[in-house]
């Protein structure tokens, strides 16, 4: 069950003492920002927890995750996987290399181009990758478990519709 709205959280306190010093400013955005910043500092270390629980750092879990939805052969280039990420080639190039410490990718030389290489999930990131995700959907649900199921739709209705403005060319929802 929601908890009742009125009940001020940690951001009324930052915009009422904006509100206080700039009366002349309307500050709802401020809010709202503040508390999906807030939200998102919070959910985070829950989130770490799982992934580490699995020998995981985020990014890692990231690239695993990003291999496994491709669908079979579970093969991407480097170039595919920042693309996907939004990370740079060289942050890219970090994680593969930890992964492949690992065990978890590999990669092999692309048959058409010897020049590039694509990586592969193996055997034991399929299951590592399959078993996180398990625990991480748990978790999440545990931690917006606070949330009715209809209002975790219409908050999900309402993060698509800012994504989308956000995602926009220049910021702004074309349409």
């Amino acid at each position: 069950m929601s908890e009742n709205t009125s009940d001020p959280d940690s951001v009324d306190a930052v915009v009422a003492a904006w509100t206080r010093e700039r009366p002349d400013l309307d500050l709802t955005a401020i809010g709202i920002a503040g508390r999906l910043g807030r939200a998102a500092l919070l959910l985070r270390p829950a989130q770490e927890r799982v992934f580490t629980g699995f020998g995981l750092q985020r990014g890692e879990f990231d690239v695993l995750a990003t291999l496994r939805r491709a669908g079979e052969p579970y093969t991407l280039t480097p170039s595919q996987l920042s693309a996907a990420l939004l990370l740079t080639r060289a942050g890219m190039t970090n994680r593969i290399d930890r992964l492949v410490a690992s065990g978890l990718v590999e990669r092999t030389l692309d048959p058409n181009d010897r020049r590039s290489f694509h990586v592969r999930l193996t055997e034991q990131g399929f299951t590592t990758v399959d078993e996180a995700m398990t625990a991480h959907t748990a978790n999440v649900t545990r931690l917006l478990s606070g949330l009715p199921a209809s209002e975790q739709t219409a908050l999900e209705d309402l993060l698509r519709t800012l994504l989308h403005t956000l995602e926009a060319p220049n910021g702004r929802n074309t349409g």
